[in-house]
C-alpha cells in the first residue's frame, strides 16, 4: 500500500505482507531512512553526455542552488500554510519516458474532452507524440517538445527557458530547472490568429512506487497574435502517490492576446505543485482561469510582470477543497508600466476539513503611475472543520493609482436558503442551488463553450460529492467531533 500524502504533512502508516507497521513520516520530514538519502531532494537524473553543454551547466547550478538554500519552511510567507515534511521525505522516482505503453488516446479522452485543435500529451512529465496532435508550422504555431527544442540548441538556449542566474524563487523552483527534461514548447508567430485552442495534457500513469513529474513549459506569443491555451492535469486514479512539478513560462510581446486556462483535477493521491510565470509587453492583454479540483495538496501559483505600458491582466480562479484536501493559491502581479491594468478574482468553497490559502499580492512600483489594480477573494465554507486563509495585499510606491481589494467569508444566505425553500424546493437542494451558482460564477468566464460544459460538469460532480455526508457521520451531527 502507498502511503497517503495529507495537508498536515503527514502520511499514514502502512502495514508491510508481514503484518509490521512502517513509521510514519513527520510533519517534520523525519523518516527511516533519513530524508537525504531517500527524499525529494535526493532526486537526480543521471548525466546524459549528449546533454548541451549551457544546459548541464544550467542544471548543475539550480541543484547546487537548492543544496545551498534547500525547500521552502513554514518560516517562507508565502508557503506558511503548507507542511512539506511529508512530501520532501517521500522517497519519490523521477518519471521515465514511454511508461505506461499501453495508455491510448481512448484512456486520454476519457480524462480530458478533445477541442479540436492542437494538443500535446505528456506522461509522467515526458511528450508522447503518439497520442499528440501536432500541427504544420507553416500555420504561424510552432508546437513542440521541449526536450526537442533543447536539443536543437546546442550553443544557447531558447529564449524564455530559465530566469537570471542564480534567481531561483524557492527550493522547488530550482528543481525544476534541476530536474526538467520535457515540456511543451509554444510559438505563436506575429500576427497570428490561432482559432482553435491549443491543450497541453499532463498525465500521471502506471506508477507502482511513488513518482515525481517534472516539465518545463515555455509559450512566447509574438507581436498582435493572438491563441487561447488549455492546460489540464489529470492522472490515472490507481492509488499510487505522484508529485508534479510543472512550471509554465509565457511571454507576450507588444499588442499580443493569450487566454489561458488551467484545469487541476489530479487523483486525490497526488501531490500538485504548479507556477505559471508570465511576462507582458506594450498593450497585451493576458487572462486566466484556474481551477482546482484534484489532488490532496495542490498549490497553484501565478506571477505576472506588467512590463509594458497599457499591458492588462485577468486573473480568476476556484478552488474546491474537501476531505481533507489542501489548496494553495498564491497570486503576484507586479506593475512596472505606466496605465496598466490588473483584475484578481479567486472563489473558494470549501468542505470536510478542506483547508484553502489565498495569499494575493499587488505591488506596484514608482515607475507604474496610472495603475488600475483590483483584487477580490470570496469564500464559502459548508463545514465548521473547514479552514480558510485568506491575505489580500497591496504594496503601492507612487502615489497616481487606482487600486482596491477584500476578502470575505462566510456560510451560505440563511435569507437566501429560506426564499428558496418557501418555493418548494428542499434544503438540500436549495443549499446545493446557492452553492453552485456562487462556484460557477468563475466557470462562466470560460469562453470556449465545450471547455466551459466540460469544467462545469467537474465542479458539478465535486460539489454534488461534497454534499455527501462522510462515512460514520450521522446527517445533521456533521459539526460534531469524531
Amino acid at each position: 500500500m502507498t502511503p497517503v500524502v495529507t495537508a498536515e504533512g503527514t502520511v499514514t502508516p502502512t502495514v508491510t505482507a508481514e503484518g509490521t507497521v512502517t513509521p510514519p513520516i513527520t510533519a517534520e520530514g523525519t523518516v527511516t531512512p533519513t530524508v537525504t538519502a531517500v527524499g525529494l531532494a535526493g532526486l537526480r537524473q543521471p548525466h546524459d553526455p549528449g546533454t548541451p553543454h549551457w544546459l548541464s551547466r544550467c542544471r548543475a547550478s539550480a541543484l547546487e542552488w537548492l543544496d545551498r538554500y534547500g525547500f521552502p519552511t513554514a518560516k517562507n510567507e508565502d508557503w506558511k500554510y503548507l507542511r512539506l515534511g511529508a512530501i520532501l521525505a517521500t522517497p519519490f522516482s523521477p518519471g521515465r519516458a514511454g511508461q505506461p505503453h499501453d495508455l491510448s488516446s481512448t484512456i486520454i479522452d476519457g480524462l480530458v474532452p478533445d477541442l479540436g485543435g492542437p494538443k500535446l500529451v505528456f506522461v509522467n512529465g515526458h511528450l508522447r507524440p503518439e497520442l499528440s496532435s501536432i500541427p504544420d508550422p507553416d500555420t504561424g504555431l510552432e508546437v513542440a517538445g521541449l526536450g526537442a527544442i533543447l536539443a536543437a540548441h546546442p550553443s544557447s538556449p531558447p529564449p524564455f527557458f530559465t530566469p537570471p542566474a542564480t534567481d531561483h524563487l524557492d527550493g522547488f523552483a530550482a528543481l525544476n530547472v534541476g530536474l526538467a527534461q520535457d515540456g511543451a514548447y509554444l510559438r505563436i508567430a506575429a500576427d497570428t490568429i490561432v482559432d482553435q485552442p491549443i491543450q497541453l495534457v499532463y498525465c500521471t500513469a502506471g506508477a507502482l512506487d511513488p513518482l515525481w513529474s517534472t516539465t518545463r513549459s515555455i509559450v512566447v506569443a509574438e507581436a498582435n497574435s493572438r491563441a487561447t491555451l488549455v492546460e489540464t492535469h489529470v492522472g490515472i486514479d490507481d492509488g499510487a502517490l505522484c508529485g508534479t512539478n510543472a512550471v509554465t513560462r509565457i511571454r507576450l510581446e507588444p499588442g499580443a492576446q493569450v487566454d489561458h486556462c488551467m484545469i487541476q483535477n489530479a487523483p486525490v493521491t497526488a501531490v500538485h505543485l504548479g507556477v505559471l510565470d508570465v511576462i507582458q509587453a506594450t498593450g497585451s492583454r493576458f487572462s486566466s482561469r484556474a481551477f482546482s479540483l484534484g489532488a490532496a495538496v495542490a498549490r497553484h501559483e501565478a506571477r505576472v510582470l506588467l512590463d509594458g505600458e497599457g499591458s492588462d491582466v485577468t486573473l480568476a480562479g476556484l478552488y474546491l477543497p474537501a476531505g481533507d484536501q489542501y489548496h494553495d493559491n498564491p497570486v503576484l502581479v507586479e506593475h512596472v508600466a505606466p496605465n496598466c491594468t490588473s483584475r484578481q478574482v479567486y472563489n473558494g468553497v470549501l468542505d470536510g476539513r478542506g483547508h484553502g490559502v489565498f495569499n494575493g499580492r499587488i505591488v506596484v512600483r514608482p515607475t507604474a503611475n496610472g495603475t488600475d489594480a483590483t483584487q477580490s477573494n470570496k469564500n464559502l465554507v459548508l463545514s465548521d472543520r473547514a479552514e480558510i486563509d485568506t491575505r489580500p495585499r497591496l504594496e503601492i510606491l507612487t502615489d497616481d493609482v487606482t487600486c482596491a481589494h477584500g476578502a470575505t467569508v462566510g456560510q451560505l444566505d440563511d435569507d437566501a436558503v429560506y426564499y428558496l425553500r418557501s418555493r418548494g424546493i428542499t434544503e438540500p437542494a436549495a443549499r446545493a442551488v446557492l452553492t453552485s451558482a456562487f462556484a460557477t460564477e468563475i466557470v462562466e468566464r470560460i469562453d470556449v463553450d465545450p471547455l466551459r460544459e466540460w469544467v462545469l460538469h467537474l465542479v458539478s460532480m465535486r460539489l454534488n460529492a461534497a454534499a455527501l455526508p462522510e462515512p460514520g457521520i450521522e446527517p445533521g451531527m456533521e459539526g460534531s467531533e469524531r
